[in-house]
């Protein structure tokens, strides 16, 4: 993917997990990263020390995207140090799982503010400052295609995050900024494991067609992809990458 060479790619919730492993993916590819954190500094410190290592450039920018000031200062101090953006990915998110009887107006505002409205206004920033031909990646996740318990208000923010993704692929298009939103299967991160016993994370690996749970690496494959001047033609598009989960 040399195409993404000399990009500048901000990455949400890139200290861990899957945000980790696309800012090492798009930096193995030449591009310069902003690795975004929330709380854990020396996570994010120690993913800028390994994109070093591979020769480009990297920062690690504190903002809790759930609050628009901390997203408009990721986007200043990114055009600070590198005078543009070229890639915006928004990884940033975090999980719900109750039964709707036990969903508190706290825990609500809470999900939706981090997945949704980070993403809206991380978006929004973009589209004030991004470079003509950039790429937005967000991210939804393949179960708001099925009907598990237990997961309405998650799904309820990945439901969001796709007709976000929709309307913004045509408003942007004129700047041939192309927007997608990538939807990943069970992935094996600390994450996803958290709160589910080892009979559950059993049980959602044998529902893919590959009888497993997803790598990071598999979907940091497919951002870079989507990142790339490869994928100038698509557009609007929900890439469901998750081994074929039914």
């Amino acid at each position: 993917m040399a195409s993404i060479a000399g990009k500048v790619a901000i990455i949400t919730g890139a200290s861990r997990g899957i945000g980790r492993a696309i800012a090492l993916k798009l930096a193995g590819n030449g591009a310069s990263i902003v690795v975004n954190y929330a709380g854990n500094a020396g996570k994010a410190q120690e993913v800028v020390a390994e994109i070093e290592k591979l020769g480009v450039e990297a920062i690690a920018v504190q903002a809790d995207v759930s609050k628009v000031p901390d997203i408009q200062r990721l986007f200043e101090q990114t055009l600070e140090r590198f005078g543009k953006v070229d890639i915006l990915v928004n990884n940033a998110g975090i999980a719900l799982y109750k039964p709707i009887t036990q969903v508190s107006e706290e825990d609500f505002d809470a999900i939706f503010a981090i997945n949704v409205k980070g993403t809206y206004f991380t978006c929004q920033q973009a589209a004030q400052h991004m470079a003509e031909g950039g790429r937005i990646i967000n991210f939804s996740s393949s179960t708001t295609a099925m009907m598990l318990p237990t997961y309405s208000a998650y799904v309820g923010t990945k439901g969001a995050v796709e007709q976000i993704t929709r309307v913004l692929a045509k408003e942007l298009g004129a700047k041939a900024i192309a927007v997608n939103v990538i939807s990943p299967g069970p992935t094996d991160t600390e994450m996803f494991r958290e709160g589910k016993t080892q009979e559950q994370i059993d049980r959602l690996a044998q529902m893919a067609a590959f009888g497993k749970l997803g790598d990071v690496q598999e979907i940091a494959d497919v951002v870079a992809f989507l990142a790339s001047d490869e994928a100038r033609w698509i557009t609007g598009q929900n890439i469901r990458v998750n081994g074929g989960i039914a």
